[in-house]
């Protein structure tokens, strides 16, 4: 048996105080009331399109959107409900109603059972409604919003929910009742069909003949809304306007009896008689007025049928009548489900009404076709024309008009009008939701009114057809037609060959011109939102079958070209497994979790190292294996992400240990080493377990010892040993050599170009550059390139180049952030901020030292964040902010590590600054000697630039440039463009 998931309305109706009807009459007579009150019930819902699903009682549960969806099942629900209340009346009787919609799980089968929260929610809102009262749920509400009247009741707490629900009374419904637009929004675009309509109505008024214009367009395209600005700007002319209904009794001819009942001022609640005089007075013909009477349901009192000839000549005199007073426009909406009367009588119309000017609109969607192919064929004076979705500036025209300024993020745009697709009702109905939920739920969700059309598109499809179009959602947007012949086992090739043409004309689908996959026939959902829907309305059982047949496809098709693809699908087949079974089977399982991790390990090898990080994580999720474990864990390690680097890591390293895995353990000491220097700032900790991976290393391949050598001269680097530090770079060059590792060679050619930066020997640094630039494009490793540009953009900086400068940083910056290196993307943003502040763009360089300490915080690098704080310390006080700027400044002192030379001397003199501009000129001349002294004895010159920097500005502005001489001299002595970096700051030959 078939099941299914779909967005239906619930209704659940109770008799009142039943049990006193038994107690206080006859039991014949309380048979013949109650079996009444089911009839007329279950008579009213039939009549709406609804099902009866269970009979509990005295109760009657029933479900409206099972077995077909269609886009207006809780208006249906509403409607249904006020004609029960209605008819239960006449019987003498009083019931309560409640009305829910939401995602249920229904079987195909001749008697439905439905189950969701939807349900359980219908049921409670009856048991709380008083007699005579229909209350709906908030979902039902927002599916009725302008097509139901309410009052809002509140938040109220129902039986069996611990959060209370808001709830709304129905009153009734509207008269007239289209698709409300959004508050402020305008038309946008059209212009072209605009005018065609202006020409034919002009036309038509030349002419003084019936013309039929036919918009067609999908569900949200914009027919209403074209026709409506159409007929707003028309003068001394008289408008009709018509709905065909898809449900209800005596619907053949309501479009033309809405029409007639505009015309001669007729209203619903008119008796008969005052009725049938107002439309005779309307009417010079008391046979015409008869006959539409009879056709509008006006005059119940003729019993006779009449046939569509006769009625068709009775509304041609009506309209000719009304015409020839002034111009008619006559509008037919959604006559896509109109029958086939209907039809005929506005053809009729079209060929017959003459000698004065009648425009007939009729609004469809492309479905018509399907019922009536030669619709508006072969005639002079019929014109027809279908709405394509919006282009992108109009689409930006809409949203800007929906969205006033700050109501929604800026990024929130790009992602609307993707998901949208240029359809307007989709553009206004997501934005309803974005603004009426405060974002929440994101754009993952589908707004349930866009989902109730596009399910009810689908639900008109015949079987065949909508389970093939199931089975292409599970593929994804774009599919193959060799994958659904394979995942299509109960059709032939040439069955799913003739669907998908069907599909394709139906424009549910589009055929793709290239193929991924050669030889293979791709196609394309035509809306992303088409192909959301039909996958939601699978179960999660039959996704997950799916998901598995299409990964078999996979492997026999293309082998290991798409493993990304085959590795996802695997990964949700075993989720929705796990999620109804609670774990997958086992071979599903395992199969998933080898793709994922050979997934995992290639996006690890492209430097895509986010995305490889949650494969690898899901892999061992799904069937944890050692070399997962550390795959995983490197992936993080690459990411810079030290609090995960340091539990994963531990526990790789434990487990190596006890299997003997000399290699996995080494690498594994080797990245609890970097966690040790970056995030606890141990340098003691961190040299010695870099020394532990050497050692545990020393029968290992070059490349595995690569990694430990750099956090060992890492060590060095922070306590200024640069000859050290330089030793073992040269050492890791030799390697990279060695073992014909350009990436390797990549590395320690940046890492060697830093000391000799830090040692303010840019000549020998630049040739380094140089070649790891083309080392980096020839290899197109991401980071390399990364790396490289930073630096380039920090020389062009030391020199006073700015222009350059920021343009090469802000390439670096893209590189990092597609790499998912966060450190190295916070250490790129404070380079940025210093072009900002050698430009004096004060507010723009505490942006990046912000953004950065955001990016620091979790991941625990203290080398970094403490030269960020420190950094945005000194904006802070040349923007005038001491109070924060003291506080950021202690931070930083807190921050830095007892071994960490460079930052020791910087954090001392970004406190030292604050205290200068306090006032406090004491302690501010203490720091910032001590953070010269602090250098003293080590090679880092470059460091030392700033430092002294500050305190012969801080002594020469006392007029104390005797005091100021020596250290001015040093200045000068450690470089020559010493004198123009005034402002660049040493921290960035920190090495990564």
């Amino acid at each position: 048996m078939s099941v299914e998931r779909k967005l239906a309305t619930v209704l659940f109706i109770d008799l009142v105080d039943s049990t006193g009807l038994v107690a206080a009459s006859d039991p014949e007579v309380v048979r013949r009331r109650v079996t009444g009150f089911f009839d007329q019930v279950s008579h009213c819902i039939e009549t709406h399109g609804g099902i009866v699903e269970k009979f509990a009682g005295d109760a009657v549960m029933a479900a409206f959107g099972i077995p077909l969806a269609h886009e207006d099942d809780a208006e249906r629900a509403v409607r249904a409900a006020l004609a029960m209340l209605e008819a239960v009346h006449k019987l003498g009787l009083e019931a309560r109603i409640g009305i829910e919609s939401g995602e249920v799980v229904a079987d195909e089968s001749d008697s439905t059972f439905a189950t969701g929260e939807a349900v359980n929610l219908a049921a409670r809102l009856q048991q709380t409604a008083s007699p005579g009262e229909i209350l709906i749920g908030p979902a039902a509400h927002g599916l009725t919003v302008g097509r139901a009247d309410t009052e809002e009741l509140g938040p109220v707490q129902l039986r069996g929910r611990e959060e209370p629900l808001w709830i709304w009374r129905v009153t009734g419904v509207p008269e007239d009742s289209p698709v409300r637009p959004l508050a402020g929004a305008r038309f946008v675009g059209r212009e072209a069909e605009l005018d065609l309509l202006a020409n034919t109505w002009e036309r038509a008024l030349r002419g003084r003949r019936a013309h039929l214009f036919t918009i067609y367009g999908e569900p949200g395209v914009g027919k209403s809304r074209l026709a409506a600005e159409f007929t707003s700007s028309l003068e001394g002319a008289t408008v009709l306007k018509g709905r065909a209904l898809p449900y209800g009794e005596g619907i053949t001819y309501w479009p033309l009896a809405e029409m007639v009942k505009a015309a001669a001022g007729i209203s619903d609640d008119d008796p008969v008689a005052e009725a049938v005089e107002k439309l005779r007075a309307c009417c010079e013909d008391e046979a015409v007025a008869d006959l539409l009477a009879l056709a509008s349901g006006v005059l119940e009192a003729v019993e006779s049928e009449r046939s569509q000839q006769e009625i068709a000549w009775a509304a041609r005199e009506f309209v000719e009548q009304l015409a020839a007073v002034q111009p008619v426009v006559m509008m037919f909406e959604d006559i896509h489900w109109a029958e086939e009367p209907l039809l005929e009588l506005i053809e009729h119309l079209a060929a017959w009404v003459r000698e004065v000017p009648v425009l007939l609109v009729s609004l469809a969607r492309p479905e018509l076709l399907d019922v009536r192919p030669s619709w508006g064929g072969g005639r002079v004076r019929a014109t027809a024309i279908e709405l394509e979705p919006l282009d992108a500036v109009e689409s930006n025209e809409l949203f800007d008009a929906l969205v006033e300024d700050g109501e929604l993020e800026p990024d929130v745009r790009i992602a609307v009008l993707e998901k949208t697709e240029g359809n307007p009702l989709f553009v206004e109905e997501t934005v309803r939701m974005l603004v009426e939920y405060e974002g929440v739920g994101g754009l993952d969700r589908i707004p349930d009114s866009l989902h109730a059309i596009i399910a009810a598109r689908i639900d008109r499809l015949a079987p065949a057809e909508k389970a093939l179009l199931q089975r292409a959602s599970v593929v994804g947007r774009v599919f193959w037609a060799g994958a659904l012949e394979h995942l299509s086992g109960d059709l032939d090739a040439g069955g799913v060959e003739h669907f998908l043409d069907d599909l394709l004309l139906r424009d549910f689908v589009l055929r793709e011109p290239r193929s991924t996959i050669s030889g293979e026939r791709a196609y394309r959902f035509k809306h992303v939102l088409i192909r959301e829907v039909a996958y939601s309305g699978l179960s999660k059982s039959a996704r997950a079958d799916q998901h598995r047949g299409f990964a078999d496809w996979l492997r026999e098709r293309a082998g290991d070209e798409l493993l990304e693809i085959r590795s996802f699908h695997l990964d949700r087949a075993a989720a929705l497994l796990a999620e109804l079974d609670g774990a997958p089977p086992q071979d599903l399982a395992s199969e998933a979790a080898a793709a994922l991790e050979e997934a995992g390990r290639r996006a690890l090898a492209r430097e895509a190292h986010r995305v490889g990080r949650a494969l690898l994580v899901r892999a061992v999720e799904l069937e944890p294996t050692l070399e997962r474990r550390f795959h995983a864990a490197r992936a993080a390690w690459r990411m810079t992400d030290y609090p995960a680097v340091a539990a994963e890591m531990e526990l790789v390293r434990g487990a190596a240990a006890e299997a003997g895995d000399r290699r996995l353990e080494g690498r594994a000491l080797t990245a609890l080493a970097q966690v040790a220097m970056n995030r606890d700032a141990d340098l003691l900790r961190a040299k010695e377990l870099a020394e532990q991976a050497l050692e545990t290393l020393k029968a290992a391949p070059g490349p595995d010892r690569f990694d430990a050598l750099e956090a060992l001269a890492a060590t060095a680097m922070w306590v200024g040993d640069l000859t050290e530090a330089e030793r073992i770079y040269i050492e890791q060059l030799e390697i990279a050599r060695a073992t014909d590792r350009t990436d390797l060679e990549v590395r320690a050619l940046h890492a060697l170009a830093f000391v000799y930066y830090e040692r303010m020997e840019p000549d020998r640094a630049m040739p380094l550059l140089e070649r790891t630039q083309e080392l980096a494009e020839e290899t197109g490793s991401i980071l390399g390139r990364a790396w490289v540009l930073r630096s380039l953009g920090e020389g062009r900086l030391l020199r006073g180049e700015l222009d350059e400068a920021e343009k090469a940083i802000q390439q670096s910056r893209e590189l990092f952030a597609e790499a998912g290196a966060d450190v190295h993307l916070a250490r790129t943003l404070l380079s940025l901020s210093q072009v900002s502040v050698r430009r004096g763009e004060l507010p723009s360089a505490e942006k990046h030292l912000r953004e950065a300490i955001r990016i620091l915080k979790p991941l625990g690098d203290r080398g970094t964040l403490c030269e960020a704080q420190r950094q945005l310390a000194q904006v802070l006080v040349r923007s005038g902010k001491l109070e924060e700027a003291e506080l950021i400044a202690l931070e930083a002192r807190e921050t830095v590590g007892p071994q960490d030379h460079g930052s020791r001397a910087s954090t001392r003199m970004a406190l030292g600054l604050v205290r200068a501009a306090q006032g406090r000129e004491a302690e501010a001349e203490k720091l910032l000697r001590e953070a010269i002294e602090v250098l003293d004895g080590t090679e880092l010159r470059l460091f030392s630039v700033e430092p002294l920097e500050a305190l012969v500005q801080f002594l020469r502005e006392r007029g104390r440039d005797e005091e100021a001489a020596p250290f001015a001299r040093r200045l000068l002595e450690l470089s020559p463009v010493a004198g123009i970096a005034s402002s660049f700051e040493a921290s960035t030959a920190k090495i990564a």
